[in-house]
């Protein structure tokens, strides 16, 4: 048996710093590896060593296993955790770290090369007697002939789902509903694929209605032992990739529980398995389960067998890695309460799930009972376009499912997240849903349940009024207590009596005039030498007078705490009821947190800027990324909702496509090109109206 010493975690992000933990714990010395752009990461300062890894992209960096083994010999890491992606599943980087002398803590590259291609991997489980669907590997020559793949596909019943042969995380995954979708679906898929696994072979299979993703967690050492670890049910997902994670599923029986844990334990024992790996499957509505695929790594949902079992899997795969058998506890396991994850996104639900990057202003999820945090990022952290927008996993266990996904939702609607679109409320409305909450789900969860209207606020009139109006009052304290003259001016004094302060705000796109005007001033404090004699309290109001797009609102204003991170606690009444709103401020921004959820609230200068109006009909681009595909040229007619141009950013597709009809006029981008959020793509020129009469 071997012990290791030192463990490079060959990651980025909230799995390396997961993986630190541990090994602290264990008395191992750690070392981590960085890309420039990941160079002030929390993950970097974490670690008791750390080497750069010259680039930026994936490929340059992470990907590159000649430069991690290189960085491993350099600070004499005798062991290396690869995480989840990136390198984690490459059996030839497993490989060469066992030529190199270096333990590779996960699988043997043998298994990991047998369950990496998924097509292969179906075929030594069908040998083995687990349930598999059938389906179809699509090779360059068929992907490049059309009548041939649709000769090949015949004997397949439609719906069909389009799957990476190698990789993960729903990236080159598409449903094709008829023969008419299928080559372009396939070359999506492989397009996407080939971007973020650097292999694009793709298969089809048949695509089952309204499953379950039904997921088991298998360890095994190397001495022949493999147990489970219990399901856990990944059902809700936004393309093909998994948001919402929970143990024991609802779904499952004790009986199914045993069925489904023998096949998994048959899986792993079919390719020689050591390590943590999954095996999952998809369910049916009649209870049938067929294989899908087999992890062999630590899955991001991890934590939630963690959270039920009391047990740290990441403790037990170092320890199986050192060549120790099993440990007891994981023999002993037993199911113990529920426990729910949520992955806390950078992303816009509302606009297509469309990655955010950029500066991280203010990260804060409350320290409550039963609540875990693995993050990997912090207040200032930037969220790069190179990398999945995946900025911290959030857990929460109870003794039922009710309490854990209470828990999980509190904490969550309770965590300040300012600087970046993020999932939060979406996952938030999820959990507060009552088929959710029913254990009513599945794949196509968020297919029948808009993510919009899900993440919308619940209707309250007086929720914007309360929420600009903190964000404004607020905003004109601060510049009063920061004048240099006449600083005991009350917020909100004119000179023109009858004129009230007006503020151009702009709030979900919309611009929004808020003016305020002052009624009375609140009291003097106590023993205040404006007033010694005064009765009035220290939180005696401010009234004001406030018109949101001329509808007139009385508002008093109790109290305006500042903090020094620049955000202020703001106590304020609208329409007889008060609320405790958190005001971050970031230059001309506002994030008001509190009362039904969050706003934000840009300030909007009094004149604009020479040149900040585009010409009508340009689109731009909505992220930063590299332009994957152009469909139009110059002078082609388009009709609204047409394919203008494909970008790709953190590892994911996006199209642009044409609000309108009209002709092409422009276009600025080419294939190849890197393009920055906001940068003119193409104009679109509108038709010309149609004639009257």
């Amino acid at each position: 048996m071997t012990t290791i010493r030192k463990l490079l975690v060959a990651n980025r992000g909230e799995i390396a710093s997961r993986v630190f933990r541990t090994a602290r714990e264990m008395d191992v010395a750690t070392v981590a590896v960085f890309s420039d752009p990941d160079a002030d990461a929390p993950f970097v300062a974490e670690a008791d060593e750390a080497v750069r890894l010259p680039g930026a992209t994936p490929a340059e960096t992470y990907l590159r296993a000649d430069l991690v083994l290189a960085a491993a010999q350099r600070t004499g890491a005798d062991a290396v955790h690869p995480g989840y992606g990136f390198l984690s599943e490459n059996a030839a980087f497993a490989r060469a770290c066992s030529q190199a002398g270096v333990i590779f803590v996960g699988p043997p590259a043998e298994a990991v090369e047998a369950m990496g291609s998924k097509a292969t991997a179906k075929k030594i489980m069908a040998a083995a007697g687990v349930p598999v669907l059938p389906g179809l590997l699509v090779d360059a020559e068929l992907r490049a002939d059309e009548a041939r793949l649709r000769a090949a596909t015949a004997d397949l019943a439609y719906p069909l789902l389009v799957k990476a042969v190698y990789g993960g995380g729903g990236r080159g995954m598409r449903i094709v509903t008829g023969p008419e979708e299928l080559a372009g679906a396939v070359t999506s898929a492989y397009r996407e694929a080939e971007s973020a696994f650097g292999d694009g072979t793709v298969f089809l299979e048949r695509y089952v209605e309204r499953p379950r993703h039904i997921e088991v967690q298998v360890f095994a050492d190397a001495h022949g032992e493999v147990v489970h670890l219990f399901e856990r049910e990944c059902s809700v997902q936004r393309r093909y990739q998994k948001i919402l994670e929970e143990a024991p599923s609802v779904a499952v029986d004790d009986a199914l529980r045993a069925r489904l844990g023998d096949a998994a334990v048959t899986a792993a024992r079919a390719v020689g398995y050591v390590g943590a790996g999954t095996v999952e499957f998809v369910l049916d509505r009649s209870g049938q389960f067929f294989f899908l695929e087999m992890n062999t790594r630590l899955q991001v949902e991890h934590p939630v067998t963690e959270m039920i079992t009391g047990l740290d899997l990441v403790r037990a795969q170092i320890q199986v890695a050192e060549g120790a058998p099993l440990p007891d506890e994981l023999r002993r396991a037993r199911i113990d309460g529920h426990a729910v994850e949520a992955r806390l996104y950078a992303e816009d639900p509302a606009a297509g799930f469309l990655p955010s990057a950029g500066t991280l202003l203010q990260f804060e999820v409350p320290d409550l009972p039963g609540v875990r945090v693995d993050s990997g990022v912090g207040a200032g952290s930037t969220v790069e376009v190179y990398y999945d927008p995946m900025l911290a996993k959030v857990i929460a266990h109870g003794p039922t499912r009710e309490i854990a996904t209470r828990r999980l939702a509190g904490a969550l609607a309770r965590s300040r997240i300012d600087g970046l679109a993020t999932n939060r409320d979406l996952l938030v409305a999820i959990l507060r849903e009552g088929q959710f909450q029913a254990g009513d789900i599945d794949t196509g969860y968020l297919d029948r349940h808009d993510p919009a209207k899900l993440a919308a606020p619940v209707p309250d009139e007086n929720r914007l009024v309360a929420h600009l109006a903190a964000a404004v009052l607020a905003e004109a304290e601060a510049r009063r207590s920061q004048r240099m003259l006449l600083p005991t001016l009350p917020t909100g004094w004119r000179n023109v009596g009858n004129s009230p302060q007006v503020v151009r705000t702009e709030v979900d796109g919309s611009t929004i005039e808020v003016g305020y005007r002052r009624i009375h001033h609140r009291a003097p404090k106590p023993g205040s030498p404006d007033n010694a004699d005064s009765p009035a309290g220290p939180e005696s109001p401010e009234s004001f007078d406030v018109w949101i797009d001329g509808r007139r609102a009385q508002v008093a204003l109790h109290r305006v705490e500042a903090r020094p991170d620049g955000s202020a606690a703001v106590s304020i009444t609208v329409a007889g009821v008060r609320s405790l709103l958190q005001v971050g401020w970031h230059g001309p921004v506002a994030y008001v947190h509190g009362r039904g959820g969050t706003t934000v609230v840009r300030i909007l200068p009094r004149f604009s800027e020479p040149g900040a109006v585009v010409a009508p009909g340009s689109l731009v681009a909505p992220m930063p990324g590299t332009v994957v595909r152009v469909a139009v040229d110059v002078g082609d007619n388009v009709s609204a909702g047409d394919v203008v141009l494909v970008l790709e950013a953190m590892k994911m597709e996006h199209t642009v496509t044409t609000p309108h009809q009209g002709v092409v006029r422009e276009m600025t981008a080419a294939v190849g090109a890197v393009v920055e959020g906001g940068r003119l793509l193409a104009v679109i020129e509108p038709a010309p109206a149609p004639a009257q009469g």
